[in-house]
């Protein structure tokens, strides 16, 4: 099962959302809210009983789907990271896991709300399996996404 989580300002209908859908119609998008504890307990509550799955999660999406990964790896079958909010503080009450689960993350090079200088050290101490890659765009990602290999992140 695969799952988008949109980033803190975004939602189901942003330009990375209706990319997704347009390449993988299972693909679940809900819509998040509210604080981190209140998007973390939607997202529990919508992935409850699930296997297989394969996170992507772009900004405060990726942020939760660490969470989730560190909560849940037996259920996490891999994890794509956009520009993912590790350095954001809500991160910091999270004990940091050591995750196994095969993992690619993309950061742009001009990214000033998750610069790659905070983020990569964070996630080389979170993820084992970890695949990452620095683009020449900024926290959106807005030039780069399309052209991603999402074939290779998503394959079952």
């Amino acid at each position: 099962m695969k799952i988008f989580l949109h980033g803190l300002e975004s939602s189901s209908k942003g330009a990375k959302a209706s990319y997704l859908r347009s390449l993988y119609q299972e693909i679940r998008i809900p819509d998040f809210t509210g604080s981190l504890a209140k998007r973390m307990s939607s997202l529990n509550s919508i992935l409850a009983g699930s296997e297989n799955i394969i996170l992507i999660g772009s900004s405060f999406g990726g942020l939760m789907a660490t969470i989730f990964a560190m909560e849940n790896q037996d259920a996490v079958k891999r994890i794509v990271l956009l520009a993912p909010a590790l350095n954001f503080p809500e991160f910091a009450s999270y004990t940091i896991q050591r995750l196994e689960i095969p993992t690619w993350m993309v950061i742009g090079r001009d990214d000033t709300v998750t610069p790659a200088a905070e983020v990569v050290p964070l996630a080389r101490k979170i993820y084992a399996n970890l695949h990452y890659d620095e683009v020449e765009d900024d926290h959106l990602l807005a030039k780069t996404f399309r052209d991603l290999d999402w074939e290779a992140f998503l394959k079952e």
